[in-house]
């Protein structure tokens, strides 16, 4: 959600135009994230939020927008994204593929409650028994193939330690067959700042651009390596037991997924650890970027490394 490509007052008014949401109040970039460029947008028919896809094209647009349609139109806390005056909801802007959604209330969390583990567990189990009536498809743009390409690019280009843990991370993976495992479509970025609350209550799912079909495990694990992990990696107990047991309840992960969870974890991990430490390396260019540090999903791969994976 970083602010790479800029919108005039001129430009976006203009944009606006094009829908029927009343005249431009204000908007501001959001400076947040690493993918797209965000902006939130008040008019006096309401608030939403735009979104400059940096590296979807339009192809790929109506599987996401699609999906989001599908869940809010199920009563799923995802924000719906809105029409044109001719019934689209992929536009452009500034050269651009563009969409606009709905503004969802309440505020992401940093320091989640046992309570807010539990109802993200939930939404998650909801979400994967929602998406299988959904008929879009879409690969998993950092899957298998790209976690091995990323991590053979970034080898000659960081330290020895680095390098060491990614090639070992990379022989490991190589036994994991994630394609055998229940498949579906998921959300595969379900970060504590893409869920809302107001206070405890969950009332919005959001940033589903890196949705995809892949095994709804790598999901969860995903979910639960970013809400239940502390400082030095390891997971708080209490949080992941709270979020698998919501999870569990919606659906109960079977033998095959039981046995591959502590590589599924790993992998997970290693995703995200490849994904910023590549933008460590090969830093990308605009106003407001945000690039995280790759150390704190170092940590996490290194306790799934070492240390027994919490029961599933």
């Amino acid at each position: 959600m970083s602010v790479f490509t800029k919108v005039s007052h001129t430009e976006l008014e203009a944009f606006l135009r094009h829908y029927d949401l009343g005249t431009l109040i204000g908007y501001t970039g959001i400076g947040e994230g690493i993918e797209n460029t965000n902006y939130f947008v008040d008019t006096s028919r309401g608030r939403w939020v735009l979104t400059l896809f940096e590296r979807l094209n339009y192809d790929d647009l109506p599987f996401f927008l699609g999906l989001m349609e599908h869940l809010a139109r199920h009563g799923y806390a995802s924000a719906l994204p809105v029409a044109d005056n001719a019934g689209r909801t992929l536009s452009s802007l500034n050269g651009k593929p563009a969409a606009l959604v709905a503004r969802l209330t309440g505020q992401s969390v940093l320091f989640p409650s046992l309570v807010q583990c539990a109802a993200v567990g939930h939404a998650l189990g909801e979400l994967h028994k929602l998406t299988a009536s959904y008929t879009g498809t879409c690969a998993n743009s950092r899957g298998v193939e790209w976690r091995k390409a990323t991590g053979e690019a970034l080898l000659p280009k960081v330290p020895e330690d680095a390098r060491a843990l990614i090639a070992d991370e990379l022989a490991a993976q190589a036994q994991l067959d994630l394609a055998s495992l229940p498949q579906g479509v998921i959300h595969a970025d379900l970060f504590k700042d893409n869920v809302l609350f107001v206070d405890e209550r969950l009332t919005g799912v959001i940033d589903f651009y890196y949705a995809c079909n892949d095994a709804l495990l790598y999901d969860l694990a995903v979910t639960l390596n970013d809400w239940c992990a502390e400082a030095d990696g390891s997971l708080n107990k209490a949080h992941a037991a709270a979020l698998l047991s919501a999870y569990r309840a919606c659906r109960p992960p079977n033998a095959a997924e039981k046995a591959a969870w502590p590589l599924v974890l790993r992998a997970a991990a290693f995703r995200f650890y490849l994904s910023r430490l590549y933008d460590w390396t090969f830093p990308r260019e605009g106003d407001l970027v945000h690039i995280k540090d790759p150390e704190p999903y170092r940590r996490i791969l290194m306790h799934h490394r070492t240390q027994a994976a919490p029961g599933l």
